[in-house]
């Protein structure tokens, strides 16, 4: 596997407390964003009721472009600046101040037309508002919180 899809020992840990289809989607979902912004910070969080991980280029969330956060059955993608993104193919779901998310159950739902753009003008988009960033190589994985008590599916 080529080095900058290596998940991180803590996120590969999280992952393992859902079945393994949805770690197969998860690791789907974190390529395409990698392919697109293989240089930035994986943020992590194993909430109570889903392991969320934004990226972002600094190590706060306040600058994140996209997510996934893992559920039982599927994963989302959202996009932390979803509103502004163009979606002709209107695959964004949400009716936040800002967030938008796709759904995805399966391979298929991440293969859709417009997925990839959308990540893409995502990163852009974050580009635009935070111009300062510093450039790194790779991607720097950070646990931001663990919870004590996590709901997770059954296995």
């Amino acid at each position: 596997m080529d080095p900058i899809y290596d998940m991180p020992r803590e996120l590969f840990g999280f992952l393992l407390d859902y079945p393994e289809d949805v770690r197969d989607l998860f690791e789907s979902v974190r390529k395409v964003i990698l392919d697109k912004a293989p240089n930035g910070y994986e943020l992590i969080w194993d909430n109570y009721n889903a392991l969320a991980v934004a990226y972002s280029s600094t190590d706060k969330l306040r600058d994140a472009y996209c997510h996934i956060a893992a559920y039982g059955s599927y994963v989302n993608l959202g996009f932390n600046q979803g509103v502004h993104l163009r979606d002709p193919h209107h695959l964004l779901q949400g009716d936040g101040k800002l967030i938008r998310h796709i759904k995805i159950s399966s391979l298929e739902d991440l293969r859709q037309q417009g997925v990839s753009k959308l990540v893409y003008e995502a990163i852009q988009w974050s580009k635009q508002l935070n111009p300062l960033t510093k450039k790194m190589e790779g991607t720097q994985s950070i646990v931001m919180s663990v919870s004590e008590k996590r709901r997770r599916p059954s296995l």
